[in-house]
């Protein structure tokens, strides 16, 4: 191989290692409905953003990924199927932190957290 190519070769490697070493930390979020009913109106709050979704049928799981931006804790709301309004407030996050998340509703509007989280070093 001439001397151009090989070059080229070496540095189309350095790039695709580079991508795939700086990719973003993220947290993958499952929401699972174990109230019995459609729960509706699902927003989690997170430091400096937020997501949710319209509703969660009975049994169900909504999943979602996002990116953690600052540090603080997280909080969720949600209509039950009963139409009461629930809130909990989960776990502190910070920055840079990575991993699983899962939040349980239950019939009782008791809010389980479970957070498998590692830090993402840069």
């Amino acid at each position: 191989m001439p001397l151009p190519k090989a070059l080229a070769a070496i540095a189309a490697l350095g790039i695709c290692f580079s991508l795939v070493a700086c990719r973003s930390a993220f947290v993958q979020a499952d929401i699972v409905n174990h109230t019995g009913g459609t729960v509706q109106l699902i927003e989690v709050d997170y430091p400096d953003a937020s997501f949710g979704t319209q509703q969660i049928a009975p049994g169900a799981t909504y999943q979602y990924r996002f990116k953690i931006l600052d540090s603080g804790p997280l909080k969720i709301s949600f209509t039950g199927f009963d139409n009461k309004a629930w809130t909990a407030t989960g776990p502190s996050v910070h920055q840079n932190q990575e991993g699983k998340l899962v939040i349980t509703l239950d019939p009782n509007g008791k809010v389980d957290w479970k957070p498998e989280f590692s830090e993402r070093h840069q």
